[in-house]
């Protein structure tokens, strides 16, 4: 099985340098500007089964790469970011301000760190680890995600550590490929 793991492109300015995870920003200009690229890219790929987050984000390229394929797009929420519970929405810098080092447990306590009350790093790898497993069996699935779960899969098929997914995380608008 191929997997062509897609990071959604750049969100709305309003929301770049803050924290959004599970919330559902829309996509910035330069963003939507690169959907018909990345739709044509997905689209020569030719994939059996295409599957988004559910956010509008990665929606925004379900959707009409689905229409342009003439097959339909399913919306799991197991692809969705990672919950960081009460950082959601809060800049980067505010969340450094009142908690100091603490984000730094998200990848030196990955089995009990859960940033602003949300989801550990073992919880989101196991999350996405379980999806994966549950994939449907064909040749070619298009996985419009985020950048944890996208991490989380690199390291799973190359057996990196949980220490080791900040520097998966690809950049937005990338589609990333793995065989399984």
């Amino acid at each position: 099985m191929i997997l062509h793991l897609v990071r959604h492109p750049p969100v709305s300015k309003a929301w770049q340098k803050r924290c959004y995870g599970q919330s559902d920003p829309g996509l910035s200009r330069q963003g939507q500007k690169m959907i018909a690229p990345l739709v044509k890219h997905l689209a020569a790929l030719r994939p059996d089964v295409i599957i988004h987050s559910d956010l509008q984000r990665t929606r925004a390229i379900a959707e009409p790469l689905a229409r342009h394929l003439g097959i339909t797009s399913t919306a799991d929420p197991h692809w969705r970011e990672r919950n960081f519970g009460a950082w959601e929405g809060q800049t980067w810098n505010a969340i450094y301000r009142a908690t100091g080092n603490a984000m730094d447990g998200m990848v030196t306590d990955p089995d009990h760190f859960r940033p602003g009350g949300g989801e550990t790093t073992q919880a989101l790898a196991t999350r996405i680890k379980a999806t994966i497993q549950n994939l449907p069996d064909v040749g070619c699935i298009v996985i419009i995600s985020h950048g944890g779960p996208i991490a989380c899969a690199i390291a799973m098929q190359t057996g990196a550590s949980c220490d080791r997914l900040v520097s998966l995380i690809p950049i937005t608008g990338s589609v990333t490929t793995l065989r399984f």
